[in-house]
């Protein structure tokens, strides 16, 4: 396990050359002063330019061997920004696409990032690993577990580079805590919990259909979704709360924070799942996803809870979203911000004795560095070596976080508790394995 000195020292490349974090304005991604010859750089290809795309594009271009190749999206109206930011900073001009499947044909790209919507993610990876790319790819890996499966086949058996969007993997302090978990001092822990309250989420307002903006291929966004008419509450941003293209918060903030939990247990796949929640804060509005859910995974020797609710920011110790892990010595809770262990107390009333912790409390410990930054300088590393072992977040790190994601969906859609067969890698339900699968339409088909 890597401590928080070794993952500054081998992120120092990226860190060097940032000081933000995801929001970057353009003298961030300026090129930088050091020359290097042509052999040297690495071409880069986006694919879906609004949003965690740019962002991931955006720390890329922090370290000097990175060259922007090309943009692909959609709209023609965020290719025609993205360009002007990017030529703005001092980049070169790159190269514009409409449909993904030409810009896996240019040559000069080596690294292709995948921004798109999650239903998209299963079919540009495989076709990037065809084309001999290698892959950053945003989280979650994909929108079904039948999709989860093909694509861990597919990197595992390539040879190419591949690295998840879950940038918390590289982030110190969160390595700090788990080293931390490791020791043992916590005793043992009982309880998972993990959970995104957000209080910024609003109400999706129902909108009628509408044609599609001007400048937008509609049918290319769709792509393997059902064919609907265009409304702008499914476009951009909101694709994330209905069930055709993603998975609400379950599978946005849900696998960040999934992963830790499980990343920390030691665990893959849980013994059973249940799932109670629904639309209790905006029973009425356009999105399809549950705004409230509550979700126990059954381990060996422990639970894991997910909890998630929008529109309130009222999460567990004070906090919008974390992970907490419950020992029978104290508690050590985690987030974006930083890290603390709250002792349990020994209670020594009925011997007239003042109560006493169980252990040293740990003061928080705050957040340093930049995890996107040092993720992207990471991958860099792997695909500079061809050595995917140093990978911090490699293809089974998003198949399991999002496999274990779509299991609670799932038992949320079912409504009655699942029992995972891990022999099978199904359920012993056939209505929740009918959901476990991938639904195409228009013409595209998971090969």
């Amino acid at each position: 396990m890597e401590t928080r000195r070794s993952f500054i020292r081998k992120g120092a490349l990226g860190a060097s050359a940032a000081a933000s974090a995801l929001l970057v304005p353009a003298p961030l991604w300026s090129r930088g002063s050091q020359v290097l010859g042509a052999n040297d750089r690495i071409g880069i290809g986006l694919i879906g330019c609004n949003g965690m795309g740019f962002s991931n594009l955006s720390s890329f271009l922090k370290l000097p061997e990175v060259q922007v190749t090309a943009l692909c999206d959609v709209d023609q109206g965020v290719l025609e920004r993205r360009t002007a930011q990017l030529t703005e900073a001092g980049h070169g001009k790159p190269k514009q696409y409409g449909d993904y499947r030409e810009l896996l044909e240019n040559a000069d790209v080596d690294i292709v990032i995948i921004g798109t919507p999650d239903h998209w993610h299963c079919l540009q990876l495989l076709d990037a690993l065809d084309a001999g790319k290698d892959v950053y790819c945003e989280k979650p890996i994909a929108n079904s577990i039948e999709e989860c499966d093909r694509m861990l086949q597919a990197v595992e058996g390539s040879g190419r580079m591949v690295q998840i969007g879950q940038w918390q993997r590289s982030q110190p302090h969160f390595v700090d805590a788990i080293d931390f978990l490791r020791t043992g001092a916590l005793g043992p822990v009982r309880l998972a919990k993990a959970w995104a309250y957000q209080g910024w989420m609003q109400p999706v307002p129902v909108l009628p259909h509408s044609p599609a903006p001007e400048g937008v291929d509609y049918k290319m966004w769709l792509g393997p979704a059902p064919e609907r008419p265009f409304n702008p509450n499914r476009f951009h941003f909101n694709f994330r709360w209905f069930w055709d293209y993603a998975g609400g918060l379950m599978t946005d903030w849900g696998v960040h924070l999934i992963d830790y939990a499980l990343y920390g247990m030691e665990a893959t796949a849980p013994n059973s799942v249940m799932a109670s929640g629904g639309k209790f804060a905006y029973a009425d509005d356009a999105s399809e996803t549950p705004d409230t859910l509550q979700t126990v995974y059954e381990f060996d020797g422990f639970n894991l809870l997910w909890e998630h609710a929008t529109g309130i920011d009222g999460g567990n110790y004070g906090r919008n979203h974390g992970i907490a892990f419950i020992g029978n010595n104290g508690t050590l809770v985690l987030d974006r911000g930083g890290w603390e262990v709250i002792p349990e107390v020994e209670h020594e009333s009925w011997r007239q004795l003042p109560d006493q912790p169980k252990m040293e409390a740990v003061p928080l410990r705050s957040a340093e560095g930049n995890g996107l930054d040092l993720h992207t300088a990471n991958f860099l590393e792997a695909v500079r070596n061809r050595d995917a072992a140093i990978l911090r977040a490699p293809i089974r790190v998003g198949y399991h976080a999002a496999r274990v994601s779509h299991m609670g969906n799932i038992a949320y859609k079912t409504g009655r508790k699942l029992k995972w067969d891990a022999g099978q890698s199904a359920f012993t339900d056939a209505g929740a394995n009918r959901l476990m699968r991938a639904d195409y339409h228009n013409g595209w088909e998971l090969r």
